[in-house]
């Protein structure tokens, strides 16, 4: 069984975005990038599959700029065998990402495709889905625990009402919970020798697929900032406001 995981470089989930001061977009200069959260438990998750011996390889891909590769060395020293690059330049969608995904598969067959939830940059929750219907395989969105059994995955997620627990056919696409594992760190031995593993780099234009992005980007503006609040002197005072002045009861 080979798994394909997509991992994807945003700015690390600790540090505070900052809008540009001509609201074309946020300052990414000197900023620390990382892997997107939800991919760690997709690398994550894929190992641990081979090291029981359900899986023969790992394979991380991720499309964007020469400096996505940091993001495909990370998955190799965690424990992916070899990495590939899609490179393309600018802002690219979920659809584009989709497409471009969609061409690795054709190529590489692998079994299973495991990937985040969703991006904590813009949040769309939209690539695995998208991927699952262009290459018209079953998907399982939000998987919280993953049991392979034979051609058959059982997937546990989460959903509104509690758990539910779904069976897939392989080949499929799985997106990983924050809830699936924990991810490992990567030892620095492991580092060292994920420089020597192999990255296969692609131009998104030699696969033929359209990365012009369909949503016009027209400005972007930090939220308001929160106003302070106010106290009261009676709970008849606190009823009244909220009444009167906020409207919510």
């Amino acid at each position: 069984m080979k798994i394909l995981v997509a991992v994807k470089r945003v700015i690390d989930y600790n540090v505070q975005i900052r809008v540009k001061e001509d609201g074309s977009g946020i300052v990414t200069d000197n900023v620390k990038m990382s892997t997107n959260p939800p991919d760690d438990n997709a690398i994550e998750e894929a190992v641990k599959i081979k090291e029981s011996g359900k899986a023969t390889e790992v394979v991380a891909v991720s499309v964007g700029d020469e400096k996505a590769q940091e993001t495909v060395r990370k998955a190799l020293a965690v424990g992916a065998d070899r990495g590939i690059l899609v490179k393309t330049e600018g802002i690219i969608e979920p659809l584009a990402v989709s497409k471009v995904l969609q061409k690795v598969v054709e190529k590489e067959k692998p079994d299973l495709v495991f990937m985040g939830k969703q991006a904590i940059d813009d949040d769309c929750n939209q690539t695995g889905q998208m991927l699952a219907a262009l290459l018209n395989w079953p998907q399982a969105t939000f998987a919280s625990k993953i049991e392979v059994k034979d051609k058959l995955l059982l997937v546990t997620r989460e959903v509104d009402e509690g758990l539910e627990t779904i069976e897939v056919n392989v080949p499929a696409i799985v997106t990983c919970d924050l809830r699936l594992n924990e991810p490992r760190y990567a030892s620095l031995p492991n580092i060292m020798k994920a420089k020597k593993k192999p990255i296969e780099q692609i131009n998104a234009s030699d696969l033929e697929v359209d990365t012009k992005p369909r949503i016009e980007q027209i400005k972007v503006e930090e939220p308001p900032k929160r106003k302070a609040g106010i106290k009261v002197a009676s709970v008849e005072e606190l009823v009244q406001k909220l009444k009167n002045e906020a409207k919510v009861i």
